[in-house]
């Protein structure tokens, strides 16, 4: 149940307008996070700017999808777990049995990935306070300060859309719909 309108391009306020304009003319369709996020045009603003920043970081997009599938799947945010499903097929170039770990919360096939996404759980659990051997085993897989708090920032990024999404209770736009998620199955997750 949609608990917050989905704003359209005509009745959203003025100022998420050009927006939304140019989320649809990149995606080709608008996403119903988007129009759920336009009720609060500093919200949307702030998703799109912020998404843009965390595409320059120093991780891979397939890390980067790593983190935003781990934390939409911890926040129970279906719709974000099937967006950005959908990305790491299509852009990230991830195996079904790396997205199926990640959707399902378990233990990645692939050790950096791996690393990412524990100690992306990490953060989420912790509010930030890793402990030393979380943060160690992070870096033994090749990662730097910098990433570190790059997943930081991700996790940022996913809790203002998870949030959102979980508050708005915005339906999945046809385009994701093969990319459904019901939640992490008992056998897969740890």
């Amino acid at each position: 149940m949609t608990t917050l309108p989905l704003r359209t391009i005509e009745d959203a306020p003025d100022a998420a307008k050009p927006l939304l304009e140019g989320a649809q003319k990149r995606n080709g369709f608008l996403p119903n996070l988007l129009r759920v996020l336009a009720n609060a045009p500093v919200a949307l603003e702030t998703y799109l700017t912020v998404s843009g920043v965390n595409a320059r970081s120093s991780l891979t997009l397939a890390e980067r999808e790593t983190v935003q599938i781990t934390a939409a799947a911890t926040h129970g945010c279906g719709f974000c777990v099937a967006g950005h499903t959908a990305v790491a097929y299509k852009q990230a170039g991830l195996d079904e049995a790396t997205v199926e770990a990640l959707r399902n919360l378990g233990r990645l096939p692939d050790e950096r990935l791996d690393a990412v996404a524990r100690f992306t759980k990490a953060v989420i659990a912790t509010r930030g306070k890793v402990d030393e051997a979380d943060f160690e085993a992070f870096k033994a897989a090749g990662f730097s300060d910098e990433a570190a708090l790059e997943v930081v920032l991700g996790v940022s990024l996913a809790t203002l859309c998870n949030f959102a999404n979980n508050l708005g209770g915005a339906p999945l736009n046809p385009q994701l719909e093969a990319y459904r998620w019901g939640g992490p199955s008992a056998a897969a997750a740890e």
